[in-house]
């Protein structure tokens, strides 16, 4: 794979300064309770249909079979949360799924169908392709990004022309984290090579290895996403008198109670 040119106007802070210093890192536990209060929001076929926000959210994006429904679900904790389809590809909605203690919305997960299987039509391919690059590119809720790739593969043309439609919006101070998932079918020699050479090609941004089996940055992650979600820190201010719901989240019913297989 060739290195990409690296940007470093994509990542105003280097690779340690996007993330919050270890001294002031929220603790691990705290970090994964709140990942484990993700509740499913709604799904939506089109852009126009997904509710307005006004928290941070953040979207899980990679090709098929990448583990996203996995992560989410070791993210959180939760056996079925984002259902993985047997057929990869098939389906073609973004679930969102709300975060927050106490009924108060605090950050919004979005889980993109994966791209790059051949199993759908052209057709299907091209329209999801402009469903995904609508997103990525206007919605104004979105503050952070998990592309999630298998190491083993690595970042391909897909990836990478993701990583250049995000660009712009990189530059204006979104976040993205390359997810480097199946960790544990790569030796500990393999995965320093493989974060190497994922760091030359991401451009800027964070890049972890990941393994849903063996638990492997699980934590990590989760502290990355809350301190993302919670730009304020650890010392929030306190809650000032009014409404309990700091999310502006339009009620949206879905077509299902649970969540779409992906």
């Amino acid at each position: 794979m060739r290195p990409r040119e690296t940007d470093h106007t994509m990542n105003p802070a280097a690779p340690a300064g996007d993330a919050a210093p270890t001294s002031s890192l929220i603790d691990p536990k705290l970090a994964m309770g709140w990942m484990h209060t993700a509740r499913f929001l709604t799904t939506a076929a089109q852009l126009h249909h997904l509710p307005k926000v006004d928290v941070p959210e953040i979207a899980f994006v990679g090709r098929s079979n990448a583990g996203k429904s996995t992560c989410i679900n070791t993210l959180t904790q939760q056996k079925q949360l984002a259902f993985a389809s047997k057929k990869p590809g098939r389906t073609q909605h973004i679930n969102l799924f709300s975060l927050g203690k106490q009924g108060v919305t605090d950050a919004v997960l979005a889980d993109l169908p994966g791209y790059g299987y051949a199993a759908v039509s052209r057709t299907d391919k091209q329209r999801w392709q402009r469903v995904m690059l609508n997103y990525l590119v206007s919605r104004e809720s979105l503050s952070a990004i998990v592309l999630l790739c298998d190491p083993r593969l690595g970042l391909t043309e897909l990836d990478e022309a993701l990583l250049d439609a995000m660009r712009p919006r990189v530059q204006e101070g979104l976040k993205f984290l390359v997810l480097l998932t199946k960790a544990d079918k790569l030796t500990r020699a393999e995965q320093a090579k493989v974060l190497s050479i994922t760091r030359l090609n991401a451009g800027g941004g964070e890049v972890r290895m990941f393994s849903a089996l063996k638990k492997q940055g699980v934590d990590e992650v989760a502290q990355l996403l809350w301190h993302w979600s919670h730009p304020e820190g650890l010392n929030p201010p306190a809650a000032t008198d009014g409404p309990a719901d700091v999310a502006n989240v339009a009620t949206a019913t879905p077509a299902a109670t649970d969540s779409p297989q992906d």
